[in-house]
C-alpha cells in the first residue's frame, strides 16, 4: 500500500526501545495486541522488543528479549495463545528477581513496557515500575551499570492491557479474549442443544470463571439457559426447590431440554460452593430426568480470537504505544480500556483496588455491591436475564390492555429472532399483549398478523434469518391498508426490527400522521443490518455475525495463499453504501487495503498499491489481502480491481477473486448479536411502556405531538 500519512507527527519514537510481553493465563487476541504495539512502534520509529515467557524471560534475559523487525508479526494476528510465551515467576516476585529483570532491560535500553495481563501481572508491573530508581541505585552500588546509564534511564513507562477471558477486571467493558471465549461457549451450547433435543435430556454445562460470572451470565443470556449460578449473585436460600419446580414446568409444556450453565466458582448465600456435580445429583434425584455434565476447561482459551477481540486488541495496541510516547516520569501507570466504543487511558492501580473489591465483597456476602462494582453493563446484563428467564404465573403479571405489535423489515441479520423473542417476553412481562406480523409492512398490509406469546419464541435466540420472514417493501404504498390493520386488531404501539428499510419506513409513517391518526402511536426501531448502516448508532443486530463470517473466510483465503506463495486475493464484501464490514474485516483480517465509499479511491492509489503488493512478494510474506466495499466506486468494480492487478502484477504475483455474497446474513448469531439484540430489544418495549403509560387518555393528536417515534440504540461497549 503506499506509504500512509503521518496521523501522529508530533509524537516521535526515535531514540526510545518499547518492550511487549505477555503474562499470566493466555487469553485469544493477544497475539493481536502484540502486532498492533510492533507495527505501530515501528512506525513511530521506536525500537520493539520482545520478551518472550512474560516476566520469567525479562528475569533471564539473554535470548529471551530480542528486537524485531515489522514482518516478526506477520501472519500472528488469526493465531490464539500467545506467540511469544506466557509463564508464572516466583523470582519476579522477589526483589532480586526484579533487580535481575531491571538489569536485562537497561543492558537493551528498555525503559518503556507494554503489559499485556491480568490483575497480578499489571500490580507486578506497577510495583516494578515504583522501585525502578531504587534498582537502578542497587546496580551503580553494585558495579554491575555505570552511573550515565542510570541517568540516561532514570524513570520506567509502563502501560497495560487486560488480557481475561472472564472480564473480571474492573474499568473495562471487555478484556481481550472474553468475546471470543464466548464463541467457544456458545458453539458447544449450539451443538448440545441438537443431542439434548434428541434424547429429552438436562445438560450443565461449567464454564471458566473461579472469581468473575461474567461468561456464564452472557452464555446463559445467549442461549436462553434454564438457570445461572455465578460468584456475584448467589441463588436465593430456597433455590434447589425453585429450580426444579422450573425444569418440572419445562418438561410439562414439552421442552425436550434444559440447559443450566454454571460458572466454575458459583456459590451460595453462606459462600459455600455449587458444583456442576452437585447441581447433577440434584435433578437426578429430585426429578429423575436424564442429566449429563460438560465442563468446557481449557476449550475456552483455545482457537482462533473472533473479529471483535482482534479489533479490540490492535486499537488498545496503538493506544499503548502512543500512551508510552506521552508519559513522562511524573505520569503514573495506565491500563488502557474500553469504555462505550472508545479506547481510553485509566489509572492502573485504581482499577486493581477496584477489582479487589469486588472480591471482598463477594468474602463478606455483599452480593448487591458486587454486582454493583461490577458495572452497569454487567448489571444490565443480569436484570435482563432474570426479566426474560422466568415465566411468571398470569395472576402476577399487570394488565395494561395495551396491544404492541412486532416486525421485521429489511433484509434478514442474525440476531433479529432473539430481538423478537426478547421483544415478546418482555412484553408479555409489562403486562401487553403481542402481536407479530409476518413479512414486514407488506405482511401487515395483507393482514398476516396474529397474537404471540410466551412459549412461541423458545429456542429462538440461537437461530438465523428471520422467522417472522422480512421485506424490503417501504409502507408508503399500503397506508390505507395497514391503517385498517391497526385499527382491526387495536394495535397502540409498533416495535420495527430492521435495518435501513426500517428507517425510512417509520419515517414514512410518521410524516403520514396528519392524515391517518391510526398512526399516531408510540413507534420505536431496533437497528438490525449486517450493512451497519442506520445512521446514529454505533452497532447495529448481525453486523457482528457477518464480520465474523468475513473474518473466517480472510483466515482461510490467506491459510490457502500460504501454499501456493505469490497470490493476492481480491475480496468484496456487503454494506452497501457503508464501508463498516469491509474496513473493519481488513482490521480483523490484516488485509493490506481496504476500499470503502465513504473513503474516496482513484487510479493513482490502486497503482501504489499494486507497486506496494509487488514491493511485498519481495519479502517471506508473499501473499496480498484486499477487501473491497460492494458499491465503494461504480466504475473501479471488482472485476476492474482484479484485472488491474493481475495485469499489472503480471509475472510478480497472480490474482484471485471472491465475492462473499449472501453468506455473510446467513449462519448462527454470534454471542454479541445474541446479547445485543436482546438487551436492545428489550429495553425499546420499556420505551414503549413508558411511553404509552404516559400518553394514556390524551388522545392521538396530543401524541402525534410527542415525542413518540425513535430508534432504541446503545453506545455502550461488548459487555
Amino acid at each position: 500500500m503506499a506509504q500512509p500519512q503521518k496521523f501522529f507527527e508530533n509524537l516521535s519514537g526515535a531514540g526510545k526501545a518499547i518492550g511487549v510481553l505477555t503474562s499470566g493465563g493466555d487469553a485469544q487476541g493477544m497475539n493481536a495486541a502484540v502486532r498492533a504495539v510492533v507495527r505501530m512502534g515501528i512506525y513511530v520509529e521506536a525500537k520493539v522488543y520482545f520478551v518472550h515467557e512474560g516476566y520469567q524471560g525479562m528475569v533471564d534475559g539473554g535470548d529471551n528479549i530480542i528486537e524485531v523487525s515489522w514482518e516478526s508479526v506477520s501472519s500472528i494476528l488469526q493465531v490464539g495463545g500467545t506467540v511469544i510465551g506466557s509463564a508464572r515467576c516466583k523470582a519476579f516476585r522477589s526483589r532480586e528477581g526484579r533487580l535481575q529483570a531491571a538489569y536485562n532491560l537497561i543492558q537493551k535500553g528498555i525503559t518503556n513496557l507494554c503489559v499485556i495481563g491480568g490483575d497480578g501481572s499489571l500490580t507486578g508491573a506497577n510495583l516494578f515500575r515504583e522501585e525502578w530508581s531504587g534498582l537502578l541505585e542497587e546496580l551503580v552500588k553494585n558495579g554491575k551499570i555505570a552511573p550515565a546509564a542510570a541517568k540516561e534511564h532514570s524513570h520506567l513507562n509502563i502501560v497495560g492491557m487486560v488480557g481475561s477471558i472472564d472480564n473480571d477486571f474492573c474499568g473495562t467493558d471487555m478484556t481481550i479474549g472474553t468475546d471470543s471465549a464466548l464463541h467457544r461457549i456458545i458453539e458447544v451450547v449450539d451443538a448440545i442443544m441438537t443431542t439434548a433435543q434428541s434424547h429429552q435430556r438436562t445438560f450443565v454445562l461449567e464454564v471458566m470463571g473461579r472469581h468473575c460470572g461474567y461468561l456464564a451470565l452472557v452464555s446463559a443470556l445467549a442461549c436462553g439457559a434454564d438457570w445461572v449460578f455465578i460468584p456475584e449473585s448467589p441463588p436465593e436460600e430456597d433455590w434447589e426447590n425453585n429450580m426444579c419446580v422450573k425444569l418440572s414446568e419445562n418438561r410439562a409444556r414439552k421442552k425436550r431440554l434444559n440447559i443450566i450453565i454454571v460458572s466454575e466458582g458459583a456459590i451460595d448465600r453462606q459462600n459455600n460452593p455449587i458444583t456442576s456435580e452437585k447441581i447433577k445429583d440434584l435433578v437426578v434425584s429430585r426429578l429423575g430426568f436424564d442429566t449429563r455434565v460438560t465442563i468446557l476447561g481449557h476449550v475456552q482459551r483455545g482457537g482462533t480470537p473472533s473479529a471483535f477481540d482482534r479489533i479490540l486488541a490492535s486499537r488498545m495496541g496503538v493506544e499503548c504505544v502512543l500512551a508510552l510516547l506521552e508519559a513522562t516520569a511524573e505520569t503514573p501507570a495506565c491500563v488502557v480500556s474500553l469504555c462505550g466504543n472508545q479506547a481510553v487511558r485509566l489509572p492502573l492501580m485504581e482499577c486493581v483496588q477496584m477489582t479487589q473489591e469486588v472480591q471482598k465483597a463477594m468474602d463478606e456476602r455483599r452480593f448487591e455491591d458486587a454486582v454493583r462494582l461490577r458495572g452497569r453493563s454487567f448489571e444490565n446484563n443480569l436484570n435482563t436475564y432474570k426479566l426474560l428467564s422466568h415465566k411468571k404465573n398470569i395472576s402476577e403479571l399487570p394488565k395494561s390492555n395495551f396491544n404492541v405489535a412486532v416486525l421485521n423489515v429489511g433484509a434478514p441479520a442474525a440476531g433479529m429472532n432473539g430481538a423478537v423473542r426478547s421483544a415478546v417476553r418482555v412484553g408479555i412481562t409489562e403486562g401487553h399483549k403481542m402481536f407479530a406480523v409476518n413479512d414486514g409492512f407488506e405482511g401487515f398490509a395483507k393482514g398476516q398478523i396474529k397474537e404471540i406469546r410466551w412459549g412461541d419464541v423458545g429456542g429462538w435466540t440461537g437461530q438465523g434469518g428471520s422467522i417472522l420472514g422480512t421485506k424490503r417493501t417501504l409502507p408508503a404504498k399500503y397506508f390505507d391498508q395497514i391503517a385498517e390493520q391497526i385499527r382491526a386488531n387495536s394495535i397502540n404501539a409498533l416495535l420495527v426490527i430492521g435495518g435501513f428499510e426500517a428507517y425510512l419506513g417509520l419515517m414514512e409513517l410518521t410524516v403520514a400522521r396528519g392524515k391517518y391518526d391510526e398512526f399516531c402511536i408510540p413507534m420505536v426501531m431496533v437497528p438490525a443490518t449486517v450493512s451497519n448502516n442506520v445512521p446514529g448508532s454505533d452497532f447495529s443486530i448481525g453486523a457482528d455475525t457477518a464480520l465474523n463470517t468475513i473474518t473466517d473466510t480472510c483466515d482461510r483465503i490467506k491459510q490457502s495463499a500460504s501454499g501456493t506463495k505469490r497470490r493476492v486475493f481480491i475480496i468484496e464484501t456487503m454494506g452497501g453504501y457503508c464501508g463498516y464490514l469491509s474496513n473493519m474485516g481488513g482490521l480483523a483480517a490484516g488485509a493490506d487495503a481496504a476500499y470503502i465509499f465513504e473513503e474516496q479511491f482513484d487510479i493513482r492509489e490502486l497503482q501504489a498499491n499494486v507497486e506496494h503488493l509487488t514491493e511485498k512478494m519481495k519479502t517471506s510474506i508473499q501473499r496480498g489481502l484486499v477487501l473491497r466495499n460492494e458499491n465503494s466506486n461504480e466504475n473501479y468494480t471488482t472485476d476492474f480491481i482484479y484485472q488491474l492487478y493481475s495485469e499489472e502484477g503480471k509475472g510478480v504475483f497472480d490474482c484471485r477473486k471472491n465475492v462473499l455474497g449472501h453468506m455473510q446474513q446467513g449462519g448462527a448469531p454470534s454471542p454479541f448479536d445474541r446479547n445485543f439484540g436482546t438487551k436492545i430489544s428489550a429495553k425499546a418495549v420499556q420505551w414503549i411502556s413508558r411511553k404509552l403509560k404516559e400518553t394514556y387518555r390524551k388522545g392521538n393528536r396530543w401524541l402525534s405531538l410527542y415525542m413518540s417515534v425513535c430508534m432504541y440504540i446503545e453506545r455502550q461497549g461488548r459487555g
